[in-house]
């Protein structure tokens, strides 16, 4: 198996008359993964500690806390109240996440057809919302109980959604057939 860091690493060699780059330094790259988990308004200290302990271990990086940046009466949310966890991954454990995400935890996703390249923005930035924790390796079977959704947020250097699109797909990023999306098919 190659790692996604090789794949990148020759991206320019087989996507330069795809994507119509003439320079190296044009390839695009991941540049960073976001992986945030919003808690709504727990009051629960356990529930939100628990969020954090997985969150840390899935992405092997501490979880930093997020908390509300103005006060909503509708939500029952004030300024500074706990609403969520994030990371963010740079090099090293950033490819070891996005291979354990390619490889492991999108094939073990109950019902899995494939990722929809609309969440892919204008800008070459790439969403993935999961709605378990537990498709991650690192969760025990006692841990079932507790199951949170996260979104993952792969950031990329490309320009535009056709580049994102075609270097994700060389990545190995599983995206849905053209026929599907058209046909409805979830």
């Amino acid at each position: 198996m190659i790692s996604l860091k090789e794949k990148q690493n020759k991206a320019f060699d087989l996507l330069k008359d795809k994507i119509g780059i003439k320079n190296k330094m044009q390839s695009p790259k991941v540049e960073k993964v976001v992986v945030s988990c919003g808690t709504g308004s727990l009051k629960d200290k356990n529930k939100n500690k628990i969020i954090e302990d997985r969150l840390s271990k899935i992405t092997g990086q501490k979880a930093s806390l997020r908390s509300a940046k103005k006060s909503i009466a509708t939500f029952k949310v004030r300024e500074g109240d706990p609403v969520g966890y994030q990371v963010t991954l740079r090099g090293k454990r950033m490819f070891d996440f996005l291979n354990k995400l390619v490889y492991i935890a999108l094939p073990r996703t109950k019902d899995f057809r494939g990722l929809s390249s609309k969440a892919i923005d204008n800008m070459g930035n790439f969403t993935i919302g999961m709605k378990e924790n537990t498709v991650f390796p690192e969760n025990s079977d006692e841990d079932l109980k507790d199951v949170f959704g996260m979104a993952v947020t792969i950031v990329t250097t490309a320009k535009d959604k056709k580049t994102a699109k075609s270097f994700l797909e060389y990545l190995g990023f599983p995206f849905k057939k053209e026929e599907d999306i058209k046909k409805g098919k979830k």
